[in-house]
């Protein structure tokens, strides 16, 4: 070689010559094929750029491994280049199904019910003839930002040279399955130019129509890229008309629900709140398509986002009058910076489709919900007396050790105690005080809290404990001691929610701290059954000193915190997998599946008022399943004793009354009605919901649970509207879920002494009777609730 002349690598550069030569008629072709997997925009420059160091080595393989396809076979490879990919994503009766265009972005082209014959999947796209220069932007699986499309984004990057374009194409998918009712199917997507990928999951639970879906966001530039937006999930619905039916509500008065008819423009439901984010507005919500879905009629979605922190839900009506949904973190002050070779993991949506209506829909979620999410959604639960509305802060040892024969009459398994027992320099006597010093009063609890596990073992119950660990009171020796550990701006006045602030669960050492407080209490006490987790407050002043000692944006903070959250409760259910915790917020200001997977059971609304839990529960029903909604007999409500508790069995119940203040006949009815509850407790924790009347459109209630195999079944009706009736009603009510061949005995249950039933127990009837014509449970202003229990005559 004469002297001078650069060398040329032997590899790929000689090979580019070949190629060249060999596909000089496909150059296009080529480009096409190699503009996905390179960050280059033409052959050279994307040759060049496989051979650089900096490079992934795993992108250098496949982009390599390419090229010498390309080369050996190229009729071949022209044919696999420019060939479609269809993907479907199904459950036992629905599809989600995606498709690459001929620029190699992939769509939604069809979501609904599924087609007998998967090869005609690749025909579906074509029978859709959208002719503007909108079409394939709208449907498009992860939509970007900054180049083609127009829309609402899922994805909006910054990369570190300052430009904000993104383009994401196809490059590969693959389905896994796990078992033999679960599939991940995961789908690969990179920029042509800038090295940033995307991976879309699709986790899907067949049998009960189940999806949860999350992106994987990978940074493979070598300096950080920013965040702008990174949604969990697009999707996109083809009808003629959409209704969104969405959740509002505050402190004690959760989940009031309105349906509105989508119309062209967005549609965004969110919250900003931080840390008790579902305290206006959950992210729970239905999506019923053409018209307005009933109980067992209309097709309707029922979704969420698994996240307790900020979210935002985008509902789109587009040009062409179909619908797009983007769902994920809210962008809010959360800006996210990701390093070179850094991922990000988005939250999860969940959701299922029915074309059978809400019932269908609801239970599909609460199958999948006991047998794959909340913890321990097969087993048991406790019954519990709670002392909080017997005392407030105001009790001792002794007041204490006297309710837990208060428990043991009643028949329950377990003493709760609440709010108030810590703090000594700064006590608990109030909520102005104490959070974060999480050591026994020694004035109210001489002897500590194994003193109470131990005479409440005694006593015949076990002992569970309040806490709220993620708060702390400016007066505490904790802020004393660690004011960098709150969220707060140190430059501005305090604001306080409940008299308290937020810790900083962004900072490890917070973590620490918070991870600290149970395995304390679970090592001195290895008998104490249950946690009670509060949250109260919100995030004012957002600001952490953590982030800003590490130099990290401190638009981190609304995630890294949910994400602290999350590790601590990794790390406490690593160590104590099987402890029953309830998941509280000031009521129901964080019920989540995000945080459901390492509780056991959620407390709805800090209003226990009977008549307005019935329709709180009734909406919560829609999502979570009978076993997880926390139902207590409290006195908060003036409705008769056997109206609280016949409301509260709904689910699970609980307790919290001065029991040695209940007359000879409560007392005697009630530890019947636990009897009661616990003979049948499996029913209404295992089987099937049926909503049989909505107290929204007539002036009572009624519901109904099945057992899997329909030998036993529980019925629960209630007046729920105090106007002039003037005999009991006069229809009787259909009956749903039971077995027509079967035949059944009725016998009402949970009748105050005293007082005799209006159905009679005498005759039998077909499960075909019972759902064509149904039962009269009597319901009027003197029996304002009336429980039956059937049970198979063989």
């Amino acid at each position: 070689m004469p002297a001078g002349k650069p060398t040329v690598p032997a590899s790929p550069f000689n090979e580019t010559e070949k190629l060249n030569c060999h596909m000089k008629k496909n150059v296009s072709a080529f480009k096409a094929f190699t503009k996905p997997f390179l960050p280059g925009s033409t052959v050279l420059a994307q040759l060049k750029c496989a051979t650089q160091e900096v490079m992934p080595p795993t992108l250098k393989a496949d982009i390599l491994k390419k090229l010498f396809i390309v080369l050996l076979f190229p009729a071949f490879a022209l044919k696999a280049f420019s060939q479609q990919v269809t993907i479907p994503v199904e459950t036992s009766t629905n599809v989600l199904l995606l498709q690459t265009d001929k620029n190699n972005r992939l769509g939604i082209v069809y979501f609904g019910k599924k087609l007998a014959q998967k090869e005609e999947y690749v025909s579906v796209a074509r029978q859709y003839k959208y002719r503007d220069g909108n079409a394939g932007i709208y449907n498009n699986a992860y939509t970007p930002s900054g180049t083609f499309n127009l829309s609402e984004p899922a994805l909006q990057v910054t990369h570190a040279d300052g430009n904000a374009s993104l383009e994401l194409n196809y490059v590969s998918h693959k389905a896994a399955s796990i078992d033999a009712n679960t599939t991940l199917t995961s789908i690969v997507l990179r920029d042509p130019v800038y090295a940033v990928e995307v991976t879309l999951f699709y986790k899907t639970w067949s049998k009960e129509n189940v999806v949860e879906q999350w992106s994987v966001i990978k940074n493979n530039e070598q300096k950080a890229i920013m965040m702008e937006k990174y949604a969990s999930a697009n999707l996109y619905f083809i009808a003629d008309h959409y209704y969104l039916t969405h959740y509002n509500g505050t402190w004690a008065h959760e989940m009031n629900p309105e349906t509105d008819e989508l119309t062209h423009g967005i549609k965004s439901i969110d919250t900003k709140l931080g840390t008790r984010a579902n305290l206006y507005e959950p992210s729970a919500f239905m999506l019923s398509f053409d018209q307005p879905a009933s109980e067992d009629q209309g097709n309707v979605l029922l979704g969420q986002l698994a996240w307790s922190g900020n979210f935002k839900l985008d509902f789109e009506v587009d040009s062409y009058n179909n619908l797009r949904l983007i769902a994920g973190i809210n962008p809010y002050a959360s800006e996210y910076q990701l390093t070179a070779g850094q991922s990000f993991q988005t939250p999860s949506l969940i959701y299922t489709f029915s074309q059978n209506g809400l019932g269908e829909a609801s239970r599909n979620l609460h199958h999948w919900a006991t047998k794959y999410r909340i913890l321990d959604g097969q087993g048991s639960r406790l019954t519990l007396l709670n002392n909080w509305e017997a005392t407030y802060f105001g009790f001792n040892e002794q007041k204490l050790v006297e309710l837990f024969k208060g428990a043991k009459s009643l028949g329950v398994d377990m003493f709760l105690l609440d709010d108030g027992w810590f703090g000594n320099k700064h006590p608990r006597d109030a909520d102005t005080a104490g959070l974060g010093d999480w050591q026994e009063n020694v004035r109210k609890l001489p002897h500590g809290i194994g003193y109470l596990v131990k005479e409440a073992k005694a006593a015949g119950v076990k002992f569970g404990i309040w806490l709220e660990p993620e708060m702390v009171s400016p007066k505490s020796e904790l802020y004393e001691r660690h004011p960098e550990w709150v969220i707060r701006q140190p430059e501005r006045p305090e604001i306080y929610f409940r008299n308290q602030l937020v810790l900083d669960l962004s900072n490890p050492e917070v973590q620490d701290f918070v991870y600290g407080i149970l395995d304390t209490l679970f090592t001195r006490n290895p008998d104490l059954a249950f946690i009670k987790w509060d949250c109260n407050s919100l995030v004012y002043n957002a600001n952490s000193a953590y982030l800003q000692k590490k130099g990290l944006p401190q638009s981190h903070l609304y995630v890294d915190y949910v994400n602290g959250l999350y590790k601590v409760l990794e790390r406490l259910r690593a160590k104590y997998p099987s402890v029953p915790m309830m998941l509280c917020s000031g009521g129901g200001g964080r019920v989540d599946y995000g945080a459901l997977k390492y509780f056991t059971e959620y407390w709805p609304s800090d209003n226990t008022d009977a008549l307005e839990r019935i329709y709180m529960q009734w909406e919560y029903s829609y999502f979570y399943p009978a076993i997880a909604g926390c139902n207590h007999v409290t006195d908060w409500s003036k409705a008769p004793l056997k109206f609280r508790t016949d409301v509260a069995m709904m689910g699970k119940m609980g307790y919290d009354i001065v029991v040695a203040n209940l007359n000879e006949k409560d007392l005697t009815f009630s530890k019947q009605a636990v009897s009661n509850y616990k003979s049948l407790s499996d029913i209404i924790w295992h089987g099937d919901l049926y909503r049989l009347v909505n107290p929204r459109e007539k002036p009572f209630a009624s519901l109904m649970y099945v057992a899997e195999n329909k030998s036993r079944a529980v019925m629960f009706n209630y007046l729920t509207r105090n106007r002039y009736m003037p005999s009991a009603l006069p229809e009787p009510v259909r009956l749903k879920g039971l077995d027509p061949i079967k035949k059944y005995s009725i016998k009402e249950i949970n009748l105050y002494p005293g007082t005799r039933s209006a159905v009679d127990d005498s005759k039998s009837y077909s499960g075909d009777f019972l759902m064509k014509i149904g039962i009269n449970p009597s319901v009027d202003e003197n029996r304002t609730s009336v429980v039956l229990e059937l049970n198979e005559v063989k």
